[in-house]
């Protein structure tokens, strides 16, 4: 399975639109969302993607209620099991939860956001993965991760450029 990663969008449509326009380019099979959508206005624009879309909230989702509507998002914990592959999805505003996670040996891959940096790394078995941030407003990169857990690596992209900015396998 193919699957989308992005956070951090924070309202900016224009990435929003670049990042689901990715996303359909490749032909994922599923979007995970880190949280910080910020508005439900921007369901209008993950709403064209091709895949179903799960994600979590981030600590500036605030309209808790109206993203819930708008998107079905209703957690801060996300799990997904993929061909055999255990995900767990969390904004990653307390460290500490996101290092729990990674290493209760759960979770062959742990999702966050709210650096808006992207990264990829070790912990113990399990991979964490930060896809950056769509909106480009921190770190000037908009950026995402695609996961495939069939050839069991995961890369991280600029939406803009399309360069690979990181890669790791599984």
């Amino acid at each position: 399975m193919l699957i989308g990663i992005m956070s951090d969008t924070h309202d900016n449509l224009p990435a929003i639109r670049k990042a689901v326009d990715f996303f359909n380019e490749r032909n994922v099979e599923l979007v995970v969302h880190a949280g910080d959508y910020v508005a439900p206005f921007v369901a209008r624009e993950l709403e064209r993607l091709r895949a179903p879309l799960k994600g979590v909230f981030g600590n500036n989702d605030g309209e808790r209620k109206g993203l819930y509507e708008a998107l079905g998002i209703y957690d801060d914990i996300l799990e997904i099991e993929a061909d055999g592959m255990k995900i767990a999805v969390t904004h990653g505003t307390d460290e500490r939860i996101v290092r729990a996670l990674a290493r209760s040996r759960l979770y062959d891959v742990v999702v966050v956001g709210h650096t808006h940096r992207y990264e990829i790394r070790e912990e113990g078995r399990t991979i964490v993965v930060n896809p950056g941030e769509v909106c480009g407003y921190i770190t000037g990169i908009k950026s995402v991760a695609l996961l495939d857990t069939r050839k069991r690596v995961v890369e991280i992209f600029n939406i803009e450029t399309g360069e690979l900015l990181g890669a790791m396998s599984l």
